[in-house]
């Protein structure tokens, strides 16, 4: 039941001094509402989890339907490989985060915690800043990505 859930996808993007770095997340979910707590698991074999273990802060990124070759940037390619960064708009953000122009919504997080989850490790976020629009009707699922080859195995 639970690989047939459509849940949303995230885009996670980070800078540890001048590397960028991002990936796309299936593991993730708001864990408290007062005060705000995000929970976003990183794959502990890709790029973006290494850079993440030296930064204080992640952004999270909506990614619309009609910008889904973002979903397919992040979630099928490797920075080990590439840097995705070249291949899309984005802009500095709070605390030097990229953020990424076509997303439908996005926030940043400090990191508070890293939770060890198995294959993947759990960063906890209190979110301090972002943007978003009223409605988020048409974002990309994990309908969306299914067919998607991973940059990196799980």
């Amino acid at each position: 039941m639970v690989g047939e859930l459509e849940n949303p996808m995230f885009v996670v993007t980070t800078c540890d001094g001048n590397q960028r770095s991002g990936c796309l997340v299936g593991f993730a979910s708001q864990v408290s509402i007062a005060p705000p707590r995000f929970l976003v698991g990183l794959s502990n074999k890709n790029h973006t989890y290494r850079a993440s273990l030296t930064t204080e802060y992640l952004a999270v990124h909506v990614i619309p339907r009609d910008h889904i070759e973002l979903a397919t940037l992040f979630g099928g390619s490797t920075g080990d490989d590439i840097d995705k960064f070249a291949r899309c708009t984005w802009h500095r953000g709070p605390h030097d985060l990229p953020i990424l122009d076509e997303a439908a919504a996005w926030f940043g997080g400090r990191i508070l915690d890293r939770i060890p989850l198995g294959d993947h490790v759990g960063f906890l976020l209190e979110p301090e800043s972002g943007s978003a629009p009223d409605n988020l009707d048409t974002i990309v699922t994990s309908t969306d990505v299914r067919d998607l080859e991973p940059g990196h195995s799980a």
